[in-house]
């Protein structure tokens, strides 16, 4: 057989708890020396060999996703094999590159883009999202919260970070389905604009305003964010959505959000990040699986990059926080239920879809735990004359609650 080379290399560089079966069945190949694999790798379809030996993250995830392979054992193993194959087993010049990509972002294809994630259904994102369908980062006050609690507790860390008072108005980029302008309105007593390019979200998110009978203070709009002119606005949040804007388009973005701000007003931008200073994308082919087959045209900028390209979109940072840690319980606590509901989510999708989604999860979680990407929220306001409302320390966020 064309493996048992390889096989053997495998044994003999990285020596891994994986036993792996032909279509035919046979004698199986072991990757190491064990009594009882961690991980079975059932190759379905010769195509899949290429991609097994040679193989990255988005080698691995493809011949999976695709279903070239099956893959048995739990979640946790089945990551820790294939970063450990991506990490050893690839031939040096076979590494996927962290190259800097330049997409022509437009507003057609960025809601291509949009609606080709978030438009897999409603009834699919609410069986594994907490109740009020929050798809961004949670907050954990102790760590121990509730993914409910800790999603609640998120949107209240931002409200409060951005100073929300009665009356002002609030523009949501990216607002999903709903959740941050709901809470804003109802408890912080703002009149709110949010705008999604997702259909799914506009129709459900229209809906919820309108039962909660918020229809006065909130409107939902199927609008692009470059296309937004009735400024000004008090506070604009944008959570989860600039990694869709591109890294050649950061400027004009931050640029847009100034252009939309009262002189005095703040923003807030709550969103992923890469962990490489020169914004390449994640390592071990992570980043080309995402592309393809989750989050098309999504670039992930270095922070340093985020707080430049800020500046030079004529905005100042004020307070930056690091959450990469709560984003990796998030993605744990989304991965479980995944997992919980697994026949209940296979029978809403085809299959290729449910693979997708249950290795992204998976690696989502694996990816911030290990330092690989990581989420910031900066808060930020015009740049000029600094003002007198935000007070000197940070006291002010936490004091009362």
């Amino acid at each position: 057989m064309a493996l048992m080379p390889w096989a053997r290399r495998m044994q003999d560089k990285v020596n891994l708890p994986v036993r792996l079966y032909w279509r035919d069945g046979g004698t199986p190949l072991d990757l190491g020396h064990f009594e009882q694999p961690a991980v079975t790798i059932r190759v379905k379809d010769a195509s899949g060999l290429p991609l097994l030996i040679d193989p990255n993250l988005d080698t691995l995830g493809r011949a999976y996703v695709e279903g070239l392979i099956d893959v048995e054992g739990s979640l946790p193993d089945v990551l820790e094999i294939a970063h450990a194959l991506a990490e050893h087993a690839q031939p040096e010049n076979g590494l996927i590159g962290r190259i800097k990509r330049s997409f022509s972002h437009t507003r057609e294809s960025d809601a291509q883009a949009i609606q080709y994630h978030y438009d897999v259904s409603n009834a699919f994102y609410r069986e594994w999202l907490d109740e009020n369908m929050v798809y961004s980062c949670a907050y954990f006050e102790e760590g121990n919260e509730s993914l409910d609690q800790a999603q609640l507790a998120k949107i209240d860390h931002i409200l409060r970070k951005i100073r929300l008072q009665p009356g002002q108005r609030l523009l949501d980029i990216g607002c999903g389905w709903g959740a941050l302008v709901l809470r804003a309105a109802q408890h912080f007593g703002a009149r709110c604009v949010g705008i999604t390019l997702s259909k799914n979200q506009h129709e459900l998110a229209t809906e919820r305003v309108k039962r909660a009978g918020l229809q006065d203070r909130i409107e939902i709009r199927l609008q692009d964010y470059r296309d937004v002119s009735d400024a000004p606005f008090d506070r604009i949040t944008s959570v989860g959505m600039f990694e869709h804007v591109g890294l050649n388009h950061l400027v004009p973005y931050f640029a847009q959000i100034r252009k939309l701000l009262r002189p005095e007003g703040w923003a807030m931008n709550h969103g992923i990040t890469s962990t490489d200073p020169d914004d390449g994308e994640t390592a071990q082919g992570g980043g080309s699986f995402i592309d393809r087959y989750v989050f098309p045209q999504g670039e992930l900028p270095h922070i340093g990059t985020v707080l430049s390209t800020l500046q030079e979109g004529g905005l100042e940072a004020f307070d930056i926080e690091n959450l990469r840690r709560h984003y990796a319980r998030t993605c744990t606590l989304w991965s479980e239920r995944f997992e919980a509901r697994a026949e209940r989510l296979r029978a809403m999708v085809d299959e290729k879809t449910w693979r997708i989604w249950r290795v992204y999860l998976a690696g989502c979680a694996w990816a911030f735990e290990h330092d690989q990407i990581a989420l910031f929220q900066v808060l930020c306001r015009p740049s000029g004359r600094v003002a007198g409302e935000l007070p000197w320390s940070r006291r002010w966020l936490y004091e009362g609650h």
